[in-house]
Formats: structure tokens, sequence, C-alpha cells
């Protein structure tokens, strides 16, 4: 909404301004679901599900689908910033649980930047010898700084460091190929026999550590808001990131696999690295330059959905009105992002986060049940619901309300 008001002779943005494309809006939801997890998950795949394991991240995406599906649809309803806030304020009419489904938005984003920055000081230490408390509040006020930029800038910039992240993907895909025939060859080995209940029940398994890999997609809908034509871009850009991810993990753990055995790759601490090794003959260190981009990405594009959430909650007059405020050279709000900046920070450097990062897979499965829930309600109340929006099948916001209800039990039951 690129509105302005003239005040004293100068023009100052009024909402958030419309600059995202299609392009930028992919680059996005992938550097926010493609993290530096996935470069670990590998590990734990393998030795949960063998050569099974690239079955499991298909079927995963599939499960994701349903929720992305009543996200494009309530986002291209509402397209506004804050939106699992809106959707339930809209379903439910309380104001209280609005706040409280908004707020649970933002911690679950905190301590899951909190992680990111935690982990990338690892990373980076293997460039600089400093202490991880210096390399930790380093990278969160640099990656804060860009986070205040204007948004079409510091999303390209984070565009940018996901191109290199899944160009770390890609270059495993490339060595894979580059390989021999044994991809194609034992193709046959990925699909269990189906008599065999302990391969079946070991995928079960896979498939829900593998849905926490695609968490990330659903951050979209909060830069709706800043998106040009919502109502087109918004549905394409969740499809594409959750499509464009399930076919990167597959292929990629279905070549770590036929490179390392799977029991090797169980017991790696850095199995990707340990594969493009293995492929190219290049030095670890290689990947884990990558894999310091991957963390850095990860940070600063959950800086940029909480502030969007802080916003979009002061907007709606949940949370004080200066955090509305809009720079007016940049046009973000900057105090909302320096809180976010500040909140995590704190987080990192005084709060342990072994235990506190596992509620954050958690709490993401409680929101897709309310947020499916909401669509449902929100439907109730209408007598035709309206013609400018994406729409999917009735039966669909049911289907994700099951299936993230399933997954939480059986999380809880897991770990």
């Amino acid at each position: 909404m690129a509105s302005e008001d003239k005040q004293g002779g100068s023009a100052r943005p009024r909402g958030l301004l419309r600059t995202l494309t299609l392009t930028h809006a992919v680059l996005y939801g992938l550097g926010v679901t493609i993290g530096a997890g996935i470069y670990v998950l590998v590990g734990t795949a393998a030795g949960r599900s063998g050569m099974h394991a690239p079955l499991a991240f298909l079927g995963a995406a599939l499960v994701m689908a349903f929720t992305a599906a009543t996200f494009a649809e309530l986002g291209t309803r509402m397209p506004v910033s804050a939106s699992e806030a809106a959707y339930v304020e809209k379903a439910f009419k309380q104001r209280w649980l609005s706040l409280a489904v908004g707020l649970l938005v933002v911690a679950t984003a905190t301590i899951s930047a909190a992680t990111i920055s935690v982990g990338s000081a690892g990373y980076v230490a293997v460039f600089l010898d400093w202490p991880a408390p210096w390399i930790i509040t380093g990278v969160v006020l640099a990656m804060g700084v860009v986070a205040c930029l204007s948004t079409v800038q510091s999303v390209t910039f984070a565009g940018l460091m996901t191109l290199i992240e899944v160009g770390g993907l890609i270059m495993v895909i490339i060595a894979g190929f580059g390989s021999g025939s044994a991809l194609l060859t034992r193709l046959p080995e990925v699909w269990p026999a189906i008599e065999d209940r302990s391969a079946w029940i070991g995928l079960s398994s896979t498939t829900l550590i593998a849905v926490f890999a695609f968490i990330g997609f659903e951050h979209l809908v909060n830069v709706a808001e800043e998106l040009k034509d919502p109502r087109r871009t918004l549905p394409r850009a969740l499809f594409l990131t959750l499509g464009l991810t399930a076919l990167i993990y597959a292929v990629v753990v279905w070549i770590a696999l036929v490179a390392v055995p799977p029991e090797d790759l169980a017991r790696s601490a850095a199995p990707l690295a340990l594969v493009f090794e293995r492929q190219s003959g290049l030095p670890l260190v290689t990947m884990s330059a990558i894999a310091v981009i991957a963390t850095l990405n990860g940070i600063i594009v959950h800086m940029i959905m909480i502030a969007r959430v802080l916003y979009g909650m002061a907007e709606c007059g949940h949370l004080p009105r200066p955090l509305t405020k809009l720079n007016a050279i940049t046009g973000t709000p900057l105090l909302a992002t320096a809180l976010g900046v500040v909140a995590i920070l704190a987080l990192s450097l005084s709060v342990p986060l072994a235990g506190l990062a596992d509620f954050t897979s958690r709490f993401t499965l409680v929101i897709f049940a309310v947020v499916n829930f909401a669509l449902i309600q929100i439907r109730r109340q209408e007598a035709q619901p309206p013609a400018d929006v994406f729409l999917c099948p009735g039966w669909v916001p049911f289907a994700g309300l099951a299936t993230s209800l399933l997954l939480l039990l059986l999380d809880l039951m897991v770990r």
C-alpha cells in the first residue's frame, strides 16, 4: 500500500509498499524453508529409513500441501501482515485469541532465529577464531542492519544468499549425476516391499521428522501486504516453494544415499559435506562456507517476518501504535525490527536453547491447526465466498486440521 500523505512538505509512507514480485516471494519462501537443518537431517533420515528416505520427504510435502492451500486461500482473502492473528480474529471474533496466536508466531520465530544464531557460531568459528558470544552478537546485529533496509533490498539480499544456499545442494546434485548411472539403476530400491512392515514403520517415523524440514513456507503470508498482486502471487509462491523444496530434498537425499552407505551418513555430523567430499574431492570447508550462508540467511528472513507480524498486530490495535511507524527512507518498521533483533540477541546469549528449540515445531503445528480451523469457521459464517480469491476445495482445511493434530500427537509421542 503505497499511499502517502504530505506533512510539512515531505512525503512519508502510510503503509508497507507493494514491491515484491513472484521471484522475490519464492526466494524468500525457499530461504525460510530450506535451512541449514537439511545438511544434518539427511543423516537422520538415512539412519531411520535407509534407501527409502526420499519417499518420506515427498510424503511430508504432500501432507504440508493441505495447510499450504489453506494459507493460500486465507492469504488472498486477507493479504495483511500478522496474517495468522488476522485470520483468527476474523473467524472467532476474540481479540485475546488473536493476540495469543500472533504472539505465539513471534515467539516461535524468535526461538527459531535464536537457535540458528547460536548454530551459526560453530560454522563461523571455522573461519574466525573468536569467542562464541562475540560471533553471535556480531552476526545478529549485522543481520539486523540488513533487515532494516527497504523490503525489496533486504529480501533481494536474502534471495542472493538463498541462491548460494540452494547452490550448495545443487553442487551435490551435479556431483551426484556426474558419478555414474547408479542413480537410475538403483531407483527401484526407493520403494519398500509391501510386506516389509518394519520398513513402512521406519518410513512413517522419517516422514514425521521430514515434515519439520518444510516448516517455514507459511511465513510467506506475513509479507503478503508487500507483494505485487498478492491474490495471484501468494498462492503461486506458496506452492512453488513447497514443490521446489520437496524436489530438492528428495533428489539430494537420494544422491547422498547412493554415494555414501546409509549407516555412514547416520554416523556423520556433517553428512552432506561428507557426500560432497567423496564425490568431488574438495575439502569439507567448502560446505562449511555454504552452511554459514544458510544460517545467516535463516536469521534475516526470520527477522523480517517478526517485524512484519509486530507491525501488523500494532496496526490491528493489539500492540502499541509506535510499532506501526515506518521509516521515511526505507519504508520499513524500524522499531518493530529493532525489537525483534534485541529479543533474538537476548535469547541467543542468555537462555539454553537445546530444549526450548524443540517447542518451535510443536508451536508451529498448533498454529497450523488453528489456521485450518479458522478457514473452516470463516466459510461457515459466509453465504458465498468472495469471487476474487484463491479457493481451495472444501475438504482441504479439514485435511489440514486433521494432519496437523495427528502430527502434533505423533511428535509428542515420539519425543
